[in-house]
């Protein structure tokens, strides 16, 4: 196959504005996408070009992307780092990646940390490092809860045999189909009604006047990358669980996804306000955090709160739909978000904890960890651990980067693994193959000091963007 090859006209053909960014994007995409086709490459650059703020979290696409975003020029006197860091605890250390414990170290050197953790899932990141916890006081960081506000896992859990998903197949996955919608920006045509559309945030504050009718044609949809809805088998052994659930084996839907084009404008806009308020050393600038004292930090907090509401929106809007043709109830949803702030009590003071890909994990907080499209996820009920900040892992945690897996991994392997574990893939792609995923049972074994499992969650029909 011939090497992809882009020439600047191209980039400038589809929007690419005249600059550095040309020749970087040619780079990047040569490098690491290099058995693609033209036409492929381009897609993917016309994505970045529409979201770049929905790929800094991407390597190495997030090079392309950070020269998109307009750099702010930055107020005042640069803050120093403290000479040392807080001390925290990193959890299944020995699956973390050393960039990951790089980036926490110098979180934890800014003056307004206060505690820290790393989670066994943990790896690099945009700021805090995916799988990083961090404790501030009265100040918060636009990139310490990322780019997709409020990502979230939802599960409902229903009172239907699980043999109904082999015996009934091409029912779930068309209904799967009709009732989702993935990718970057898109949209639906008629436009479901919702409370959180009614918020007064959206006439109080400048910036969201113009996301509300976005947001209303996204609801209840999901994005690209990581992101899915899926139909499996949750399975329920211990008679005492959380969820007070009968043990069995029961048909259930998780989805995971986020706060969409409404979330991430909030987090490029704030972003720049922080680097704008907040100077710090440059291997420190995307930590640049807002006082909550502030008007902008107070506006930033304000629209955290709502992405992060309009992402449980999106979720319940979906379960809605899936549920209403299964004409029943869920016996059991369970629901929680990374990708957020939250004000906690933390060595007895109030504190800012940041959890970006990170679960809620205080004393019997219910929650999921999802593994991969093959391996099962985990239903759990937090131990409230002090030395996690009351936090566990989001999920398996990458173990190889978008690009890496795109060269290391092949259709026929994807496709075999797929095949080996039942699973019917609907979208999806090799960035997101379940070979690119650390191993869940690892990542689990090294929290059993945070969560409970309560349950366990078999993926079955999976649908992606793609």
């Amino acid at each position: 196959m011939a090497k992809l090859s882009i020439r600047g006209k191209d980039l400038r053909a589809i929007g690419y504005p005249e600059g550095p960014v040309i020749s970087v994007a040619m780079r990047v995409m040569e490098k690491n996408y290099k058995h693609s086709t033209l036409e492929d490459a381009l897609d993917i650059l016309k994505k970045i070009l529409a979201s770049p703020a929905e790929y800094m979290e991407d390597a190495p696409l997030n090079q392309i992307a950070d020269h998109l975003i307009e750099k702010p020029v930055a107020e005042g006197a640069e803050i120093p780092l403290n000479e040392t860091g807080i001390e925290f605890c990193a959890f299944g250390q020995e699956h973390i990646e050393q960039g990951a414990f790089d980036q926490m170290k110098v979180a934890t050197r800014l003056p307004i940390s206060r505690a820290a953790a790393l989670m066994p899932d943990a790896h690099s990141g945009y700021g805090l490092p995916i799988g990083g916890v961090l404790a501030t006081e009265n100040a918060v960081i636009p990139y310490g809860v990322g780019v997709d506000i409020g990502c979230r896992m939802c599960l409902s859990v229903f009172d239907i045999p699980a043999g109904d998903l082999t015996n009934r197949h091409n029912f779930y996955q068309r209904e799967l189909i009709e009732a989702t919608l993935f990718g970057t920006g898109r949209e639906f045509k008629e436009i479901s009604d919702h409370e959180v559309l009614d918020r007064k945030e959206f006439g109080e504050i400048a910036l969201l006047k113009n996301l509300q009718m976005k947001a209303a044609k996204q609801l209840g949809s999901s994005g690209s990358g990581n992101h899915f809805v899926e139909w499996g088998v949750a399975e329920i052994s211990n008679p005492d669980n959380a969820l007070k659930v009968p043990p069995g084996k029961y048909v259930a839907l998780l989805s995971h996804s986020g706060s969409r084009g409404l979330g991430a404008t909030v987090a490029g806009h704030y972003t720049k306000v922080a680097k704008e308020k907040t100077r710090l050393p440059r291997e420190a600038g995307n930590l640049a955090w807002l006082n909550l004292d502030i008007q902008e930090g107070m506006e930033y907090w304000l629209a955290m709160n709502l992405a992060g509401d309009y992402a449980s929106a999106c979720h319940h809007e979906i379960h809605r739909k899936l549920a209403k043709v299964l004409n029943i109830a869920p016996l059991a949803m369970v629901e929680n978000h990374h990708n957020f702030a939250w004000k906690e009590m933390v060595d007895g003071r109030e504190m800012i904890v940041h959890r970006k890909g990170a679960t809620p994990a205080g004393a019997g907080v219910l929650g999921i960890i999802p593994g991969s499209m093959t391996a099962p996820g985990f239903i759990v009920s937090g131990k409230g651990e002090a030395a996690s900040i009351n936090s566990a892992s989001h999920g398996a945690g990458r173990k190889m980067s978008r690009s890496r897996a795109m060269q290391s991994i092949t259709q026929s392997a994807m496709k075999e693994m797929l095949k080996a574990n039942g699973v019917k893939l609907l979208g999806g792609g090799l960035d997101e193959a379940p070979h690119a995923y650390k191993d869940i049972h690892a990542v689990m074994s090294a929290q059993t000091s945070l969560v409970n499992v309560e349950g366990v969650f078999y993926p079955k029909i999976v649908k992606m963007d793609g």
